[in-house]
């Protein structure tokens, strides 16, 4: 992959026109609606009407051959506020699930409805995690069974963005527990479908403005069609594992793999936000008669957040160009993952320590933003768990 050439004139004008949406629409509400932790209708019903919100402009960046449309655009959306992003941005997981394991009609048909229109807003949600099966994905207990033409889902979810509130939600099930996590399928729940409500909503630390709560599916009834990928493909799967043959990767896996280089991009936002308020208050607080900048310990440190982040970026940038055009060979998106959510967590410390007290108030957003960056550490597969995905790639050893 070659650095060396500027981002295309098309990327550049889709950087320009997500940072001025990130500045003029999403900054300005961002305390707003972290204090409110409620989802910010408004301001996802204006992404739409641009079409930053919607599946022609996801649809696009996906096509992008570089595969850098989509973190570019990403780390300005979230520059301006996780939160507010992650609302944006959430249905693109449930989109995501499906484009990993449905069929082209699949994909058609259910993609759209995550996202709706300009005038009818629609949301997604991708459902994988219960409360006993986190980063251990092989003891999901939410059990699909198979009903005549239907197929009938138990079980409780937890930890969704959306969740409960989305038109779509694509719930990962248990349908043969005698294979273990290679007994999993995934299924797309219909929106207004009987037996499918919202549990416990989370009050959390960070990225406020999403709506993050429990699923719980009580004899939630779906049409065998919304088995993604259809009976055909599972029962195949199903089949060559029962014959100690390989199996495709777990339904849960495919997906966060797939959104890791864009998960990267949002941790990498969140930390240049951090940077570039902490390099200009450092430019503009004056003690001892300069401005702290002229400190080294002050100054090193802004050298180092550059550094860190520019580093972190070009991984996500490669993980990106290889998930659109090759394979990973060494888990490359987990490695982007993993050194985004550690570069959002520090830089964002880092900038508290330079504002000082000020950034310890909420009249600054250093705070909100280190408390945003933490959630990078965590979701879509925790530090240890992309840990655990490298070493195995480069060793090709079951690391346990």
């Amino acid at each position: 992959m070659d650095f060396s050439p500027e981002l295309s004139e098309d990327q550049l004008q889709i950087k320009e026109w997500v940072h001025g949406f990130a500045e003029k629409v999403v900054r300005p509400a961002a305390s707003e609606w972290d204090e409110r932790e409620e989802t910010p209708w408004p301001i996802i019903e204006e992404a739409a009407k641009l079409g930053i919100y919607g599946w022609n402009f996801m649809a696009e960046a996906m096509q992008d051959p570089t595969g850098l449309t989509l973190p570019v655009a990403v780390e300005e959306l979230f520059w301006g506020d996780a939160g507010i992003g992650m609302s944006i941005m959430g249905s693109g997981l449930a989109a995501a699930g499906i484009a990993a394991s449905g069929t082209q009609e699949q994909i058609m048909e259910w993609v759209p409805q995550c996202y709706g229109t300009a005038d009818k807003v629609m949301l997604g949600a991708f459902a994988a995690s219960e409360p006993n099966a986190g980063s251990d994905v092989a003891a999901i207990k939410t059990r699909a069974v198979r009903d005549g033409d239907d197929w009938v889902l138990n079980g409780t979810k937890t930890w969704i963005s959306n969740g409960g509130i989305a038109d779509v939600h694509v719930v990962v099930a248990v349908v043969d527990p005698e294979l273990g996590s290679r007994g999993h399928a995934s299924f797309v729940v219909p929106p207004s479908t009987p037996g499918l409500s919202q549990g416990q909503k989370f009050k959390k630390h960070g990225i406020r403005a999403s709506h993050t709560a429990e699923v719980v599916l009580e004899d939630c009834r779906i049409p065998g069609s919304c088995l993604l990928g259809g009976p055909e493909k599972l029962n195949e799967r199903l089949a060559r594992i029962r014959e100690g043959k390989p199996g495709n990767a777990q339904a849960a896996m495919q997906t966060f793999e797939a959104t890791r280089p864009s998960v990267g991009a949002q941790a990498i936002g969140v930390a240049r936000a951090a940077y570039e308020y902490a390099l200009q208050y450092a430019q503009d607080r004056v003690q001892f008669g300069r401005p702290i900048i002229k400190n080294q310990s002050i100054a090193f440190t802004l050298a180092d957040m550059a550094m860190e982040i520019d580093a972190a970026r070009l991984l996500v940038w490669r993980a990106a160009w290889l998930g659109r055009n090759q394979k990973f060979k060494n888990a490359e998106g987990s490695m982007a993952k993993l050194k985004a959510g550690r570069v959002a967590v520090w830089s964002t410390e880092r900038a508290i320590q330079i504002l000082g007290g000020n950034g310890y108030t909420r009249e600054y957003p250093v705070e909100r933003w280190h408390r945003d960056s933490k959630i990078y550490d965590i979701f879509e597969g925790t530090e240890q768990i992309q840990q655990l995905v490298i070493s195995r790639a480069i060793s090709g050893l079951r690391i346990e």
